[in-house]
């Protein structure tokens, strides 16, 4: 597969998951995109949209323009990162796909506060040595629902974020366990 296929394909990729965050925040009405505004890297890169431009949906035409925009200020590590996750994603089966892209939304409607702290979460994940992710895995994979809760509770604690609710933290609240 040439280069510019992948980049392309890369792109389409990119396109579609601003176009869901572009349907998510968008005004009521979206407005066209004219061709003859996209400057020239822009136009290679989208260069087999040309012909179908002004046919194309005007949400589909910002989600493509931000996307090509994207796609043009990553550094070529950034691009070969990006084409290697769209290889990786394309290699998975469609349940898996929709699994992950009902995880995406149910974190995309989560409080902003909270998406943070997911965040930052992950990045610690991440900066674990590997044996430490993957003891944690193991950890996590054969816990019962109620040690997954207080292994959260005891995360939040170490953190010194209080928990949301009761129900979060795993604990009955204090009237529920009073006698009438």
């Amino acid at each position: 597969m040439s280069k510019l296929r992948q980049s392309v394909l890369v792109l389409l990729l990119l396109a579609a998951v601003t176009q869901l965050h572009a349907q998510a925040a968008a005004p009521a009405e979206p407005t066209r995109v004219p061709w003859s505004s996209l400057n020239v890297d822009q136009q290679k890169l989208l260069s087999r949209f040309s012909g179908q431009w002004d046919s194309l949906p005007p949400q589909r035409q910002q989600a493509l323009t931000r996307g090509s925009q994207r796609w043009l200020d990553m550094t070529p590590d950034q691009r070969g990162a990006a084409r290697d996750r769209f290889q990786q994603w394309r290699e998975l089966p469609p349940d898996k796909r929709q699994q992950l892209r009902d995880r995406w939304e149910q974190f995309r409607s989560l409080p902003p506060d909270r998406q943070s702290e997911l965040r930052d979460n992950f990045r610690k994940f991440r900066s674990l040595p590997p044996d430490q992710r993957r003891a944690l895995r193991e950890r996590w994979q054969s816990a019962t629902p109620q040690q997954r809760q207080q292994m959260l509770q005891h995360s939040r604690e170490q953190r010194g974020v209080r928990p949301q609710s009761y129900h979060e933290a795993g604990r009955a609240p204090p009237h529920a366990a009073r006698p009438h």
